[in-house]
């Protein structure tokens, strides 16, 4: 097949978007010079794709109405039966609907993607269903992603199961509800700025984020590739230990997984938390819309996890806030450059491109002025930062995450664990149709105070449920050196089986 070749005066309007100036002529001598190089763009529009099979056969399946989808949770229901035997034979999964899986839609929680549909698995969906996994469907998401409140999905909010009207969290808002409503056993959630653990704080469900890289995100819409970390929201630790057992280690397609390793770590389950050196992050208390009784209930989980004898004291941190501020410049530019620009894939990295998608979401310019207003915002503050100062502030503060992980790591040279508030309020009233851009911003990211930061850093943080506020779940983030999430899960379990979370 041949690509469509330009004549000169489309290369002369190329050369315009480059800042050149080229003569008729010389664009005509371009143009001849440049057949070549055409040619072999000939040749690879010829050839098929370099894609993985499907191995295991799924249900064409359906968008589920209202009267099976109370919380608007649901984006595609579709069974997947996975292997016969392994490690979650008997367990059910549903997928964050940013997240590949081959013949079944794929919208992101946005409008402009509706009528994607994957060619193929990503990788985690293969490693679930080979360990014996039954996959249900698709969990509604938040639009592209990029909220902390479950109100920017399209096309209509996702509600928090403990209180109908209530934010379930985002931007895996789908998936936690899921769990945390008893309709499927485990879920499948992606984290660039918390939208892991958020949901689950609010849902009252176990959220790991694990260490960047160690679960690989090949066949997922990526948003930032240094920031995106995909891991197991699930209704208790074990399954939690169990699904990210399944999920971990390299694949040879994720440039993320430059030092990755798996782990066995269910067998961190049993080991109590007799000595392990917990450290209290005075900054993680610090934020100006923290609630005083969540606080209070964070501190009173703390002080059960000393009573069962872990040894805990107080610890500052600066990097927490300054990771925290370095998230705007490296997300925001990030994500224009990448998901925008680059049309969700970017470029110089080796890996599987998912070109169907790349073509699907390019479409994104036709319809920009309906983008949500909380990616809107990002998108803004990107551009300016890359069109006014050229990108400096994102390559500075990537050389400034070094700085605030080392902050952690040497808390971590006194303690196995740290520890803070998930979010710093229960789950919000979703805001109301027409209200102001204000608002709806607002409500999108005033949770990631204490999230956004463990992004930056790459470190492993999750969200154990630790009570009620309110009648709303509260969410203890604990906190592990890069690839100690074995020891992350040994404190959850300890905490888990102390006694009931929802009574404490």
């Amino acid at each position: 097949m041949a690509i469509e070749r330009p004549d000169a005066g489309q290369l002369q309007q190329l050369a315009r978007q480059l800042h050149l100036q080229i003569s008729e002529s010389e664009a005509a001598e371009y143009l001849a010079l440049m057949q070549p190089n055409l040619d072999a763009y000939d040749l690879i529009d010829g050839l098929p794709d370099e894609i993985p099979q499907i191995k295991y056969p799924r249900e064409k399946g359906y968008r589920p109405g209202n009267e099976e989808n109370a919380l608007n949770a649901w984006y595609y229901k579709s069974r997947v039966q996975g292997a016969a035997k392994g490690k979650l034979a008997g367990k059910t999964v549903v997928l964050k609907d940013n997240i590949a899986l081959a013949g079944v839609p794929m919208m992101n929680g946005a409008a402009s993607l509706e009528g994607h549909v994957p060619a193929f698995d990503a990788t985690v969906v293969t490693r679930l269903l080979d360990a014996g996994a039954t996959i249900l469907g698709k969990a509604t998401c938040e639009h592209f992603c990029l909220s902390g409140g479950s109100h920017t999905s399209d096309p209509a909010p996702v509600h928090n199961p403990w209180r109908q009207g209530y934010s379930a969290g985002g931007s895996s808002s789908g998936s936690a509800a899921l769990v945390a409503a008893g309709e499927a056993d485990m879920a499948l959630g992606c984290d660039q700025g918390g939208s892991i653990r958020i949901p689950a704080a609010f849902c009252g469900a176990y959220g790991m984020k694990p260490t960047h890289g160690l679960v690989p995100y090949t066949g997922i819409m990526p948003i930032e590739a240094t920031l995106d970390h995909t891991g197991p929201i699930t209704a208790n630790v074990k399954d939690n230990a169990l699904m990210l057992e399944v999920l971990a280690g390299p694949d040879g397609l994720d440039p993320r997984q430059y030092a990755s390793r798996g782990g066995n770590y269910t067998s961190a389950l049993d080991k109590g938390v007799r000595g392990l050196r917990i450290g209290v992050v005075t900054e993680g208390f610090q934020l100006p819309n923290l609630q005083p009784l969540l606080a209070e209930k964070v501190r009173s989980a703390v002080a059960r996890l000393e009573s069962l004898g872990a040894l805990v004291g107080e610890v500052s941190v600066p990097g927490h806030q300054l990771a925290a501020a370095l998230w705007s410049p490296i997300g925001c530019e990030g994500l224009t450059m990448q998901m925008m620009h680059g049309n969700g894939m970017g470029f110089n990295w080796e890996g599987l491109y998912d070109v169907a998608l790349l073509d699907k979401h390019a479409a994104w310019r036709d319809s920009a002025d309906t983008l949500s207003p909380s990616l809107k915002i990002c998108m803004l503050i990107g551009q300016y930062g890359l069109t006014r100062y050229n990108g400096r502030y994102y390559a500075k503060a990537q050389n400034l995450a070094r700085r605030a992980r080392a902050h952690y790591d040497r808390a971590f040279g006194d303690f196995d664990l740290l520890v803070m508030p998930t979010v710093p309020m229960t789950a919000q009233p979703l805001p109301q149709p027409g209200c102001s851009i204000t608002e709806f911003i607002s409500r999108a990211f005033e949770m990631i105070g204490n999230t956004a930061a463990l992004d930056v850093t790459g470190h492993p943080a999750m969200s154990v449920p630790c009570g009620l506020v309110d009648g709303l779940p509260v969410g203890m983030m604990l906190i592990g050196r890069h690839y100690a999430e074995s020891t992350i899960y040994q404190a959850a379990a300890a905490f888990e089986a102390s006694g009931n979370w929802e009574q404490m």
